[in-house]
């Protein structure tokens, strides 16, 4: 059995106590984490030795972005792909040789500014050209793969709180919705989180931080995901959603995702 959890952190220093409650209750085997918001050398690596995740892979930059692999059983880095084009740190992948060479992809999709049109939203622009070049990607993908992160897309109407209303907002346009299928088609993944939490259910894993009661309010969406390659997904035999992290001190507007394989 391995688990794997994927939580976008928004800076991984600020929130390190956090981080280690949740390592300390949950005990994943591996944690992604994007949005680390450090350079490498920044990195709390101590901290999460102590906790007893030994194994790292860090993709950092300074102020933003940023991707990390932290893990309690032997991984190697295998891949940094720059899907912006542009030198930001937004993917790190891992290979993990006791488990059966199980590859983890760890992502953080650019947000993609306010205005759904690339003709006066450059950064709109950009996330389209991104997940264009993962597409690409995928469909040479040729073993068990699993990917994960912020894709920053609530894809189905009950991954967000209120379908119509947020059709022209950034996240659940049906151009961002169009883009993340054909990254599906490229490689047949399976959507773990929706395999396991059937639709039409409500799902989300993101609140704003605007929102002063987010839990009354509940107007949420789900930016975060776990894809499986179709062999790999067959192993999925359960996953979380860690809704209660988001009441915490000092949240992130984010909340972790557990998968567990049968590996």
């Amino acid at each position: 059995m391995v688990s794997v959890a994927t939580w976008n952190i928004n800076s991984v220093r600020l929130r390190m106590p956090i981080v280690e409650r949740f390592l300390k209750e949950t005990a994943p085997d591996v944690l992604c984490l994007q949005e680390i918001k450090c350079q490498e050398h920044q990195f709390p690596y101590e901290a999460f030795k102590a906790l007893g995740y030994e194994h790292v892979a860090v993709h950092g930059q300074k102020g933003y972005h940023g991707v990390a692999t932290v893990s309690r059983v032997p991984l190697r880095e295998f891949s940094r792909h720059d899907w912006q084009a542009n030198g930001e740190a937004r993917h790190v992948g891992v290979e993990l040789p006791d488990h059966d060479g199980m590859i983890i992809e760890n992502v953080y999709v650019p947000a993609g500014g306010d205005e759904p049109d690339r003709e006066i939203n450059a950064k709109f622009g950009q996330k389209l050209d991104f997940l264009e070049r993962m597409t690409r990607w995928a469909d040479k993908v040729d073993r068990p793969t699993l990917i994960v992160g912020d894709f920053n897309i609530a894809p189905l109407e009950s991954d967000v709180w209120n379908h119509k209303q947020l059709l022209k907002v950034v996240s659940h346009t049906p151009i961002e919705v169009e883009s993340l299928q054909r990254f599906m088609d490229a490689h047949g993944w399976s959507d773990i989180g929706r395999e396991h939490i059937k639709a039409p259910e409500r799902y989300y894993s993101w609140w704003s931080y605007r929102a002063k009661d987010w839990k009354a309010n509940d107007r949420g969406r789900r930016l975060d995901h776990m894809w499986a390659s179709p062999e790999l997904a067959k192993q999925a035999t359960g996953h979380s959603v860690h809704e209660y992290t988001r009441d915490w001190e000092k949240p992130s507007d984010h909340v972790p995702l557990v998968t567990e394989f049968s590996l």
